[in-house]
């Protein structure tokens, strides 16, 4: 009885699906295709290297401090060991809040990407709504987004309406679809 319940409930939900056009766009080849979003890119891999080095510089120094402190640790008093200790926990401290205000989850880093980012993705997905409706697509999908497709016939793939609504310049016929890289 349940099995035939479920059964017929996939029954009723493929069949309704059949009735719905779907269509897949590649975001990861459209936005490699955007000015804007590689610009968006160039900045926040240039302001990343900045603050590595910093990071870089900043762990340098304290590895130096330590390395200081264990050369000469015999030759300190109980006073002079305690401040040197204190002042490398301090460079640790440092470092740890250096990273964590520039890479951490609400950083400096995640801020800029969403100051740059998020515009070119928004206009990329304001095409894909209008390449949907204007083709009548009930759904469409983002093969590049993590959406596992194990097989897309290629006349749904609406990459190429996408980058020409964003005015990206489309390949000559010859070359390759998105979905055959």
């Amino acid at each position: 009885m349940i099995k035939h319940i479920a059964i017929a409930a996939m029954a009723t939900v493929a069949s309704s699906l059949s009735a719905q056009k779907m269509g897949f766009v590649d975001t990861d080849l459209i936005l490699g295709k955007l000015p804007e979003y590689k610009s968006a890119q160039k900045q926040l891999d240039d302001l990343s290297a900045q603050w590595q080095q910093k990071a870089t510089d900043l762990q340098a120094g304290l590895d130096q401090m330590y390395k200081d402190f264990k050369g000469e640790e015999l030759l300190l008093s109980a006073e002079q060991k305690r401040m040197k200790e204190d002042a490398i926990v301090e460079k640790e401290k440092e470092l740890f809040k250096f990273r964590e205000d520039k890479f951490g989850q609400n950083g400096e880093l995640f801020k800029k990407r969403e100051e740059l980012i998020k515009p070119v993705q928004d206009k990329v997905y304001e095409a894909v709504q209008k390449v949907a409706k204007k083709e009548g697509l009930s759904f469409m999908f983002d093969k590049a987004g993590g959406v596992l497709m194990l097989y897309a016939d290629q006349k749904y793939d609406k990459t190429y309406e996408v980058m020409e609504e964003l005015g990206i310049p489309v390949e000559t016929p010859g070359t390759p679809a998105p979905g055959d890289k």
